[in-house]
């Protein structure tokens, strides 16, 4: 077995929503949720396993009031027609806990070469058909397009949040239809809170797969896939079929518990990486939001005969 691909888990400790990006320059570009909420860092490194030490630099800070002023969750880093974008959500403080679910969706942009480096500048909020409940952004490239995914409530559906997407005008600004293509349905996807959110995309062999995350976040959270054809009309919510069962979960057997929000990315030989945050026990004392060891991971992505994503388990803690 090749030791480059394999790594000791956790990569990061304390770092939830974890996205990795692998940049043409040849680094790993790091970004998660930080447990305070209050920030938002990046770090880069020429291999995965160099993300555990590689020091990480602010890129931006909450606000003392208002809409940006409360619970950073799940910044994601992107480039986009030469252009560093991050996209993460925030809500307001308020007196009570009752902002929580106030999130809104945010863009940053940054010029220089890297994102490290250079000043990252405020693109204002990502609107979308409503004025309601938003977060976990990520977007992808499909034939010249540039994708939005996202997770909102729609007012008139009941649950906390459905899966929908979006053809994007430029890196902040979204145009044309925005369609639903995944709502908590299965059992799997209600527990605790009725919620698909933590979309990421990796395209192999003509299609397109999304995962996402469900339910709520304690051992119950997992992760379900969607499908589509990559001639398919990706706004056209019948082009996405989604699989019924959970493809990544909690492993009594291995100690890994509600694993989930990933990504994707590859390793230096090209090979299919699963990056993702799972906590290594159990039974959480309070609101699991406020339990900051959900620790970022990775393994090997397989692929199955049929050409589908193998996630296996979440492997133990230590060497894979």
């Amino acid at each position: 077995m090749n030791t480059n691909r394999e790594y000791t888990n956790p990569l990061v400790e304390q770092r939830a929503d974890p996205w990795v990006y692998k940049h043409t320059d040849g680094y790993y570009y790091f970004t998660a949720s930080v447990p305070e909420y209050d920030r938002i860092e990046v770090r880069r490194a020429l291999t995965i396993e160099g993300l555990r030490e590689a020091q990480p630099v602010v890129a931006w800070r909450k606000y003392e009031s208002g809409p940006l002023s409360a619970n950073i969750w799940a910044p994601e880093i992107h480039y986009i027609d030469g252009k560093w974008y991050i996209y993460f959500a925030a809500a307001r403080t308020t007196e009570t806990k009752e902002g929580l679910f106030d999130h809104r969706m945010y863009a940053l942009e940054n010029t220089s070469a890297n994102p490290l480096e250079g000043e990252w500048t405020e693109k204002g909020q990502v609107r979308t058909a409503w004025e309601s409940f938003a977060l976990d952004a990520t977007v992808f490239e499909h034939k010249g397009v540039h994708y939005y995914v996202w997770a909102q409530k729609d007012p008139d559906i009941d649950g906390n949040s459905n899966l929908y997407i979006s053809a994007m005008e430029n890196g902040w600004t979204l145009k044309g239809p925005q369609t639903m293509i995944s709502t908590p349905e299965y059992p799997w996807e209600v527990i605790g809170f009725k919620v698909n959110e933590g979309a990421a995309v990796l395209k192999r062999g003509g299609r397109i797969f999304m995962s996402f995350s469900a339910s709520a976040t304690d051992h119950n959270y997992c992760m379900g896939l969607l499908t589509a054809d990559g001639d398919s009309d990706l706004l056209d919510a019948a082009s996405w079929t989604k699989h019924p069962d959970p493809v990544f979960q909690t492993s009594e057997e291995n100690g890994q518990y509600g694993p989930g929000h990933n990504s994707f990315t590859v390793d230096e030989h090209g090979e299919d990486v699963l990056i993702y945050h799972a906590r290594n026990y159990k039974e959480i004392t309070g609101d699991p939001l406020y339990d900051p060891n959900r620790h970022t991971r990775a393994q090997r992505l397989r692929w199955n005969a049929d050409g589908t994503p193998d996630f296996g388990v979440p492997v133990r803690d230590g060497r894979e």
